[in-house]
């Protein structure tokens, strides 16, 4: 039993089962695996808040060492990849609203506007009818090839995709090219 001693300090590495360098070993694997895992498609879904490739290049890795402090913290391994992809969201739009409050409008510093990250209007109107057309083709996929597809664009991975919705390998497969082979269909039409 502890003493109740107040000014006695209890020691929590005791009750730790693995040392303090054994768990940080282990963080380091887990993050390495996640990084070549993960570390590209971050990269990319930060680039789509308009960052510069070197400053979504900094958020990814504040990302995996906000993932690496997690870890040694010992909190839930629970949906990692989506974890990674919620903090990378957040510390995007932190670095987006960190560069826009830099640049002034002081014509006398010449300091240009970031170029808006948005898609001009004709691109807009061009990805609109895009997805006019794409859309009732994915509603009127069958539900398990409608999920298939909804599950690959949100990336996991065929064997996850099966485990999810309890299908085959094979049938993933075959669900996923059937719905892809209808839309590249209506795409080129």
């Amino acid at each position: 039993m502890l003493p109740l001693n107040p000014e006695s300090t209890l020691d929590l590495s005791l009750l730790s089962v693995e040392s303090p360098a054994a768990a940080t070993r282990a963080a380091d694997q887990d993050v390495l695996l996640l990084f070549d895992r993960h570390a590209a498609s971050l990269l990319r879904y930060v680039g789509s808040f308009g960052l510069r490739a070197d400053e979504a290049e900094d958020v990814v890795q504040e990302v995996f060492l906000a993932l690496f402090r997690h870890l040694l913290l010992d909190r839930s391994r629970r949906n990692l990849t989506g974890w990674l992809f919620q903090v990378s969201h957040n510390l995007a739009l932190k670095q987006r609203k960190r560069i826009q409050r830099r640049v002034t409008t002081s014509w006398d510093e010449g300091v240009d506007q970031p170029v808006d990250p948005a898609p001009n209007p004709e691109a807009q109107l061009s990805q609109h009818e895009r997805r006019q057309r794409l859309m009732p083709v994915i509603r009127a996929l069958p539900p398990r090839d409608r999920r298939c597809l909804l599950l690959r664009a949100e990336g996991l991975r065929y064997r996850d995709i099966a485990d999810t919705l309890g299908m085959s390998l094979g049938g993933v497969a075959k669900s996923l090219a059937r719905s892809i082979a209808r839309l590249v269909h209506v795409d080129r039409g």
